[in-house]
């Protein structure tokens, strides 16, 4: 989708164990299609899925058992 001038683009920051953080107003599809809004100035965005508020971030992620790796990736070194 090309970027439209007379809107505001958003920013996301990555982050290897936790979750993706969108600044700027934004509007999530779930899997399902489902739209859920959010007007706030920062969301923080499950990576992880462990946690119970998914598409948000709940802090799951910070429980002591190991990161989930995507499927394909090599082991750690």
């Amino acid at each position: 989708m090309p970027y439209d001038s007379d809107e505001r683009r958003c920013r996301v920051v990555t982050r290897r164990e936790g979750p993706l953080l969108v600044e700027g107003q934004v509007d999530i599809t779930l899997e399902d299609g489902t739209v859920v809004p959010s007007d706030r100035f920062r969301v923080a965005l499950c990576t992880c899925r462990r946690g119970r508020a998914y598409p948000w971030c709940d802090t799951s992620h910070r429980r002591s058992d190991p990161p989930r790796r995507p499927a394909g990736a090599a082991p750690p070194s």
